[in-house]
Order: C-alpha cells, then sequence, then structure tokens
C-alpha cells in the first residue's frame, strides 16, 4: 500500500511564496509522474504541474512562470514552489503519484493541503 501526504499549504497574501510537499511511503520500488492538482469551490479541477520520472516538468498556462514542480526521488517527495500568488491561487491543492510496488502499479491520492492567498 503506499501512502501520499501533501504539505506546505497555509494562509499567506498576494505576492507572496509557499512550498507545498508531496511525499509517498510504502512499498514502493519505482516513482513515476508526480502530479499537482487544485480545485477551488464552485469550480473544476485543474492540473496545475506535473514532475515526470525524468524530471520532464509541465505547467498550467495560469502558473507559468510562477511555481515550479521538483522532485528529489532519495526521498519520494515532490515539490511545488509557488511564487507571486495570487487570491485567484487559492484552492485545496492535491498531489497524485503512480509507480510500481513489488506486485503491481499503484495511483494514489493525498489528502490535500489547503492554499489561502488574501488580496
Amino acid at each position: 500500500q503506499v501512502h501520499v501526504v501533501e504539505s506546505g499549504g497555509g494562509l499567506v497574501q498576494a505576492g507572496g511564496s509557499l512550498k507545498l510537499s508531496c511525499a509517498a511511503s510504502g512499498d514502493i520500488v519505482r516513482l513515476g509522474t508526480m502530479t499537482w492538482y487544485r480545485q477551488a469551490p464552485g469550480k473544476q479541477r485543474e492540473l496545475v504541474a506535473r514532475i515526470s520520472s525524468g524530471n520532464s516538468t509541465n505547467y498550467a498556462d495560469s502558473v507559468k512562470g510562477r511555481f515550479t514542480c521538483s522532485r528529489d526521488n532519495a526521498k519520494r517527495t515532490a515539490y511545488l514552489q509557488m511564487n507571486s500568488l495570487k487570491p485567484e491561487d487559492t484552492a485545496n491543492y492535491w498531489c497524485n503519484v503512480v509507480g510500481w510496488t513489488t506486485a503491481n502499479t499503484f495511483n494514489s491520492w493525498g489528502q490535500g493541503t489547503q492554499v489561502t492567498v488574501s488580496s
């Protein structure tokens, strides 16, 4: 079984920064793509950023140039550095992790972490 835990959310003023972490644990042989999503009240879930096992990254247009996704495979952790935050970045942020265990592939989600940006 694989567990995913997000952390680092909180309340920040517009223009500020936060760094989210996504830590995976369990029977993991290899980590694949790690993806950040967010959902604001009344809006659809949005893919924010993702990083492949080879460190290729993709970003939503709304966060390009402001957010940076990275990973530390030894720590089984992905990070989302969020700079120049805007009120419209307010949302619950989730991490999705895919990969391989000794027995099978896995696709796991964390519980999410809330980010609130005040104007």
